[in-house]
């Protein structure tokens, strides 16, 4: 099941910017353990699905999860081999931006220890460098 808005407002968005630091969400809110980015970027909506997996996998239906970000920017693609012009391509993937200091996946419910080894995993899906973070 792939992460993406039930509706947006407009279908093809521009790429915007991602300069400077998290605003919101970067503290822990919920959970104990977190996974706190250190570099800013786009997080594609399949990698935000295995690392999630890869945590419920680790944490072995112990614990509660918590995912903080949501991929809401449509990005365009055009096909391979396809002249310039004739607009823009049609919507290939959903992204998540990224800043540091967003906290990205929270965990409660178990050991320090567990947490640290799932949120490792977690963090080698992802595109980001990222730190492990204690409420």
């Amino acid at each position: 099941m792939a992460l993406m808005p039930k509706r947006t407002k407009h279908r093809k968005i521009q790429r915007g910017s991602l300069a400077g630091l998290a605003q919101s969400n970067n503290k822990l809110d919920f959970g104990d353990f977190g996974l706190q980015a250190l570099d800013r970027g786009w997080v594609k909506n399949n990698q935000i699905e295995a690392a999630r997996i890869a945590i419920n996998r680790h944490l072995n239906r112990r614990g509660k999860v918590w995912i903080r970000f949501f991929p809401d920017k449509p990005i365009s693609k055009k096909p391979l081999e396809v002249r310039m012009g004739k607009g823009k391509g049609n919507t290939d993937a959903w992204v998540a931006c990224v800043r540091p200091g967003r906290v990205l996946f929270e965990i409660s419910g178990c050991t320090e220890n567990m947490a640290r080894e799932a949120l490792c995993k977690a963090a080698a899906k992802l595109s980001i460098k990222t730190k492990f973070i204690v409420r």
